[in-house]
């Protein structure tokens, strides 16, 4: 009797995991192409009429677009994990694909991300595991002289996904939720709002080839993760060294940075991107191939030494999200 009841608990349980293992969500139907190369014409209206970004994830009334995303991109929506976390083949970064699913009548945007991942594994066949390993990270770290912050005079608040866009405001689900986005085309600048991780302005300047960019209401882990974030977008994709707070400097920071132009460019290219660099004065369509000696801004690290901050190389425990197997191109739609 007590080996017929041990029997049957045990059965019990394999049906409680595998009713576990078959409840995870994925969508009801999705077709998977390759993305076509970004048109330039059609990005600038869609920048200009703004709306959905003609790139990244949007979700929302029972459907899930991904469009023009590379598979570790994909992988930040659907894991949580950072650029810089991933560890997989390099094609992952380069090969782009778009993605329209519908969701289940009655899911959730939050249900997305499990949805995402039932879809990775299912159609690209990806494996994966979590490791802890010590990798080179840039240390955020308070200079000699103290810092030099600004308190933010507000706090951050979260992002009304039912607010009205704005003219020429645009909005994305990025990978720790909405995002909106105001890009100005005829002067070279944007406002990225991250809803509680704070706000981020950029404004290129080619007058003197440098990039002015501010950080308002933002916590030092939270402008850690941004520069990280910055820096991967400046062409170190999943290279890119990530940036740990170390200051221990708590509360709501405003800043401002100028960077120089010749920089970032050059991240781009040692990533193997091939542009050339503004000529400056404006948008008369003329490159030049070298960075001219006299330019404004400054690198990255002397940018952070204006705060009374600095960054150092060290080694840190890092959670990486390693890829053991994925497929090129996904089974068939």
């Amino acid at each position: 009797m007590r080996q017929t009841f041990q029997e049957l608990a045990i059965c019990l349980a394999l049906t409680a995991v595998s009713a576990f293992a078959q409840a995870k969500p994925s969508f009801e139907v999705a077709t998977i192409k390759p993305a076509p190369p970004m048109d330039p014409v059609k990005m600038v209206a869609a920048l200009r009429e703004g709306g959905k970004l003609p790139f990244g994830a949007n979700i929302g009334s029972g459907r899930a677009e991904y469009r023009y995303v590379d598979l570790k991109t994909l992988m930040t929506y659907a894991y949580g994990v950072k650029l810089y976390q991933i560890t997989g083949p390099d094609w992952m970064a380069t090969t782009r694909f778009d993605i329209v699913a519908r969701m289940p009548d009655g899911s959730a945007r939050e249900d997305a991300p499990k949805m995402l991942q039932s879809l990775l594994e299912d159609r690209f066949n990806l494996m994966t595991h979590r490791a802890s390993v010590e990798r080179p990270v840039l240390a955020l770290v308070v200079g000699k002289g103290g810092p030099k912050l600004k308190a933010s005079a507000e706090k951050p608040v979260a992002i009304d996904e039912s607010a009205p866009l704005k003219p020429g405001e645009m909005k994305m689900d990025g990978p720790e939720g909405p995002v909106r986005a105001t890009i100005d085309l005829s002067t070279g600048s944007s406002v990225v709002d991250m809803g509680l991780k704070g706000k981020m302005s950029y404004k290129l300047n080619l007058a003197t080839q440098s990039m002015h960019i501010d950080f308002t209401m933002t916590t030092m882990p939270g402008f850690a993760d941004m520069m990280t974030q910055l820096m991967t977008q400046m062409g170190g994709g999943a290279a890119a060294r990530q940036i740990v707070d170390m200051t221990g400097i708590k509360g709501n920071y405003d800043a401002s940075l100028d960077i120089s132009l010749a920089e970032i460019i050059a991240m781009a290219r040692a990533a193997g991107a091939n542009i050339p660099m503004p000529a400056p004065g404006g948008a008369g369509g003329e490159v030049s191939t070298a960075p001219d000696p006299g330019a404004g801004g400054s690198s990255v690290s002397d940018a952070v030494q204006s705060m009374g901050l600095k960054l150092e190389s060290r080694k840190a425990m890092v959670d990486q999200f390693i890829v053991d197997y994925v497929e090129k191109m996904p089974s068939e739609n």
